[in-house]
């Protein structure tokens, strides 16, 4: 699977927003049976998922996050998303490996980390085999934690990097959360670009809006193009001299950045 950027939640009650979803250009959807749902609106919502998994049509993995274990759906929403072969499952509020680790459910898992305990646990989920990636709650998280917004989500930062060793420490994917307020586009952007600073793979979103600018900003530029063939170039001068590191404008270039620079190319391609 290509790196998703831009992941979009899609509330599972809402059969016309499921349908436009398809058009967006989002590197996956989320169907969502769990926060964007009332609970007297959950049984619609799982027909509504199973109907469009059914369609199909939507051109790119589809995830279906379930309401948790110990709630009144789990059990239902196993059942009924399972015979329409999503491309994973989405669980909430993880807090322990043995979790995903009860779970035969034969399909990727993309585990929510939305509180003090799923943080500290981040490397035993990371770590189990079924676990696709991580998606970090940010909302959830927040409350738990009794910290105030501020900019750049500074009471946050430990948490979020915390999480983003721990998807790179076992090689999985991992997620920024959402940004709640959908007219503020710059607010989001800056949240987007901090959220590639930091090492998240993409972010999931609300919103049609927020879609593209997601995948521009967690995507491959033409300046990172050139960046990258400026620096392949300079290596392979400095390899033809018989060099085992060389120097771009002073930078000293290895191996290590090399493979960088191929990695960009090929994302980019």
């Amino acid at each position: 699977m290509k790196r998703p950027r831009s992941v979009l939640f899609v509330p599972g009650d809402k059969p016309r927003a499921i349908a436009k979803a398809r058009t967006l250009g989002a590197d996956m959807i989320i169907l969502d049976l769990e926060d964007a749902v009332a609970p007297e609106h959950k049984a619609q919502a799982r027909d509504n998922i199973c109907a469009a998994l059914r369609e199909g049509g939507f051109g790119v993995p589809v995830l279906v996050r379930l309401n948790g274990p110990g709630t009144a759906w789990e059990q239902e929403d196993q059942q009924a998303v399972l015979c329409e072969k999503p491309d994973g499952l989405v669980l909430p509020k993880v807090e322990e490996a043995g979790v995903p680790r009860s779970l035969t459910l034969g399909v990727p898992l993309w585990l929510m980390i939305e509180t003090p305990r799923g943080v500290l646990a981040a490397p035993d989920l990371a770590a189990e085999q079924g676990v696709a990636g991580l998606i970090v709650g940010s909302n959830d998280l927040a409350h738990a934690l009794r910290v105030r917004a501020a900019p750049q989500r500074s009471p946050l930062l430990y948490a979020l990097s915390a999480v983003v060793l721990a998807a790179r420490a076992y090689g999985k994917y991992v997620l920024d959360s959402v940004y709640n307020d959908v007219h503020d586009a710059e607010g989001f952007e800056q949240e987007c670009r901090q959220g590639r600073e930091l090492g998240f793979d993409g972010k999931t979103v609300i919103h049609p809006s927020q879609v593209e600018v997601a995948r521009r900003i967690y995507g491959v530029s033409e300046a990172d193009t050139r960046a990258a063939l400026e620096l392949l170039a300079a290596w392979d001068r400095g390899r033809a001299d018989g060099l085992s590191i060389t120097t771009l404008r002073g930078r000293m270039i290895e191996e290590m950045h090399v493979e960088a620079a191929r990695a960009v190319l090929g994302e980019g391609g």
